[in-house]
């Protein structure tokens, strides 16, 4: 009996160190411009609860860290604020310049910024220009509980913060971005147990900046995409201005639309210009990566998986389909591993409405010192190979299982220095279906090492 009661002390000590907004002159009824109260009470107390009731602001409520100390906003669940103005309904204003490293925290930053939180309650935009929630600055921001819709960006990190946690939040039906890494210095954030769905610019989209150590698990991240919006992904990872690397993407079901041009589930362009890199490196750009994407579910957009000009990307333990254009497109990489993974066509989705329009397929273009391993890749239709690879050279191609597909099951041109072998290649499909290309088909290339594959429709070099 004795640890429910400490539990029960802990819980209302907690709820009682907090200020109810209502006793400070915040009315919550949906009609009354509740802005100036709120920033009111966040300026004197710091930590506020706000109990369930619908809270209009028309201007950004702002939480200055230096002049707050430490800070939390939260309710049960049941509180909604509708941001009727433009710009975030609110933003955590730190001062923290220094890396994750407890040395590099100047006097003051702990005791007095540490770990922002805002938990339980819900951001609902009602101006085209309004976002959720804007961090910079900030040492160990912690959103939690948080649901944000019909906003611009929902969560929107710049242009430094060090050990962000974004954890069961539901980001839905905005217009922007789910969670926006804008050009920031972020290391360390974890974005986990999440619904990421129906914003038009992006799921989780880091562009430029220097961002390191991004974790993103368990969430379903899907349909980050619009017919009427410009090209955007469920994840993109954008170095360009940057460099973004050391991510791991683990544990998601990612996918929707296929009806929205240039859909991807994750955009990896490794293309990094940070002037701190590209300055040592003597060339215009880097090759950003170090990125492990394992045990997803991939569906329904135009590309899957789109990684370009990357090192350190490993792919394994996926299952895909339904990749309209392609499941994989792999351009320009280094240390690329693709690995057992499953490229299906089951055909209990035949039954979605799309008629089979999907093509799925893989495409691996001037690639080198990279593998494709273990994998199982079927049902690949109106393509010229199930696995395409073009170009490219040091290249482990092995132990795959490459069925039932149009044109030819592996197709090499260009490939040089490269071994493939133990290769399954088979299309035994009925006989009206069956591709009449070989299985392996070789244009080109020189020091390939080809050993034993077994093939069902032989052999072809050019």
């Amino acid at each position: 009996m004795l640890r429910p009661l400490l539990l029960l002390a802990f819980s209302v000590t907690c709820v009682l160190a907090q200020t109810n907004v209502m006793s400070l002159g915040v009315i919550g009824d949906g009609e009354v411009d509740d802005t100036a109260a709120i920033q009111k009470a966040v300026d004197e107390k710091g930590s506020l609860l706000f109990p369930k009731g619908t809270y209009r602001l028309t201007k950004t409520v702002t939480v200055d860290l230096s002049k707050t100390g430490l800070a939390s906003l939260s309710g049960d669940g049941t509180a909604r604020f509708i941001m009727t103005g433009a710009g975030p309904a609110f933003r955590i204003i730190g001062h923290h310049e220094g890396s994750a490293a407890p040395t590099t925290l100047k006097p003051g930053i702990w005791d007095q910024e540490r770990t922002p939180m805002l938990s339980g309650f819900e951001i609902f935009g009602a101006h085209p220009e309004a976002d959720g929630i804007e961090s910079g600055g900030a040492m160990q921001i912690t959103i939690h509980r948080i649901i944000i819709s019909k906003c611009r960006h929902a969560i929107h990190l710049t242009p430094r913060n060090r050990n962000v946690l974004i954890s069961d939040c539901h980001l839905y039906d905005n217009m922007g971005i789910g969670v926006f890494l804008d050009n920031v210095n972020l290391h360390q954030t974890n974005i986990i147990g999440s619904h990421i769905s129906y914003n038009r610019g992006g799921g989780v989209v880091s562009r430029g900046g220097n961002v390191r150590n991004l974790h993103i698990g368990t969430c379903d991240i899907e349909s980050n995409h619009h017919a009427d919006s410009p090209p955007s992904a469920n994840i993109e990872l954008n170095s360009d201005g940057g460099s973004i690397g050391e991510v791991a993407i683990t544990g998601c079901t990612i996918q929707h639309s296929s009806k929205a041009e240039g859909s991807a589930n994750i955009r990896i362009l490794g293309a990094g210009t940070d002037p701190n890199l590209t300055g040592r490196l003597g060339r215009p750009h880097t090759r950003e990566g170090n990125v492990t994407i394992s045990a997803n579910v991939f569906s329904d957009v135009k590309v899957n998986i789109e990684v370009k000009e990357s090192r350190g990307v490993v792919i394994t333990g996926n299952t895909f389909w339904e990749g309209f254009e392609h499941d994989l497109v792999a351009e320009n990489c280094e240390h690329l591993i693709v690995s057992s993974n499953n490229f299906d066509r089951n055909p209990r989705y035949r039954v979605n409405g799309f008629n089979n329009a999907e093509n799925n397929g893989i495409l691996i273009k001037n690639c080198t010192d990279s593998s494709f391993i273990g994998n199982i890749v079927g049902g690949v239709v109106r393509q010229r190979a199930a696995v395409d690879i073009v170009g490219g050279r040091r290249l482990m191609i092995s132990n795959n299982s490459i069925l039932d597909s149009d044109g030819s099951g592996l197709r090499l041109e260009g490939v040089e220095q490269s071994i493939v072998s133990d290769n399954l290649i088979r299309d035994d499909r009925a006989e009206e279906a069956t591709s009449k290309e070989p299985s392996l088909l070789i244009i080109g290339g020189n020091d390939n090492q080809i050993g034993a594959n077994l093939l069902s429709n032989g052999k072809q070099v050019k």
